[in-house]
């Protein structure tokens, strides 16, 4: 009789054990490890060339770009190989590629890459104009697919999107940029 008591207090007090460590789990997984979106900054874009043809109004823009990620996350993101979208309003008018990398967990990383804008002007509607103001606009966006590794224990799909609004001033030859960025799992 005294072995099936013990037993019972043993079942019990490890399904509470349990309980108790699932909830402790929980309770981590949605406070401390709680997925934040990252911060993207444009660091570094260096203007290698930048050349309007007249009378064919032809854009010719060719840019290095550093950009810094810093991972708020107790996890490391690793992302595969993909490509940076650039746009003027609606119109694509440049790609950049994106080698596949890993972003360390709490760390700020450093992605650089090189875009190359040809422009036929006449078919950017608004690109003369933008020109004559001094500021030319445009959207960058980009998705990574990849997967998110959390104190080497859990691995988890994520992706990454963010979008940029650039704004290249005309006789500066200057860059300015904001960037917003979600992560979703």
């Amino acid at each position: 009789m005294s072995c099936s008591k013990g037993f019972k207090i043993c079942s019990v007090t490890a399904i509470l054990l349990l309980i108790l460590l699932a909830a402790l789990l929980l309770v981590l997984f949605f406070t401390v490890f709680k997925p934040k979106d990252p911060h993207i900054i444009l660091k570094s874009v260096k203007l290698q060339g930048f050349k309007l043809e007249t009378p064919t109004l032809k854009l010719n823009v060719s840019l290095g770009i550093v950009i810094t990620v810093e991972n708020p996350n107790h996890g490391s993101f690793t992302y595969h190989n993909n490509t940076a979208h650039l746009y003027h309003g609606e119109t694509l008018v440049a790609e950049a590629p994106l080698r596949e990398d890993t972003i360390p967990a709490r760390r700020d990383h450093n992605i650089t890459t090189s875009l190359s804008i040809f422009a036929d002007v006449a078919k950017l509607k608004d690109l003369s104009s933008d020109y004559s103001r001094g500021v030319i606009n445009f959207t960058s966006s980009v998705t990574l697919l990849g997967k998110v590794k959390v104190v080497n224990l859990f691995k988890m799909k994520a992706t990454s999107f963010c979008t940029c609004y650039i704004s290249l001033f005309v006789p500066h030859k200057s860059i300015d940029s904001i960037c917003n960025s979600k992560i979703k799992l």
